[in-house]
């Protein structure tokens, strides 16, 4: 498959099974995430997998999560966010350990993190895997961070989904682009 290909036709898959990346599939992964832009050379990436058992006790923190900030959900509502863990046989947690004490900027730390997250999808993709990107209120959520092994000043830029693709893909949706384009400072 052809760098190209993977960029034009990337879309996130609705569901996941086994098999999930192995080791060797993983090493790739990581490998294409270590070799995105980074101002500073920082490497403020940092991945926390969670795969087997552990997806059953992060089900658990996003349904705690769910729970503290919304006491009102009935116990569906709660199983739903449990079970969200269980969507793939691995997940990567993507943060970015940012260090305000330095001269690049935090929300430059945070984007780097962001582009290694980026290239570990497309890596997925190429190696005949998919993925989902999550975010939502769990990745902003101290509590959930202090959890994850994250401190207070880094953030979590996505929880990676990541495994088989099963069931027809999604329909690759339009992604027209210019009309998100101008030139500024030609002549007309």
């Amino acid at each position: 498959m052809q760098a190209i290909d993977v960029l034009l036709t990337r879309r996130s898959a609705r569901t996941l099974a086994e098999p999930g990346p192995d080791e060797g599939a993983l090493g790739l992964i990581f490998a294409s995430a270590a070799h995105a832009p980074d101002h500073g050379r920082l490497r403020p990436w940092r991945f926390v997998l969670v795969r087997g058992a552990a997806r059953e006790r992060l089900g658990k923190l996003f349904a705690e999560h769910a729970r503290r900030v919304r006491p009102e959900l009935s116990a569906e509502a709660l199983e739903r966010e449990r079970v969200k863990a269980l969507r793939a046989p691995l997940i990567v947690v993507v943060g970015a350990e940012c260090n305000p004490a330095v001269k690049i900027p935090v929300i430059e730390q945070t984007l780097a993190a962001g582009a290694a997250a980026h290239a570990m999808m497309l890596a997925a993709v190429a190696l005949g895997f998919n993925a989902m990107w999550r975010t939502g209120g769990l990745a902003y959520d101290e509590l959930v961070k202090r959890a994850l092994g994250f401190g207070p000043t880094d953030a979590i830029v996505g929880f990676l989904y990541l495994g088989t693709e099963t069931g027809p893909p999604a329909p690759v949706e339009s992604r027209e682009w210019r009309d998100r384009v101008r030139d500024w400072g030609t002549a007309g």
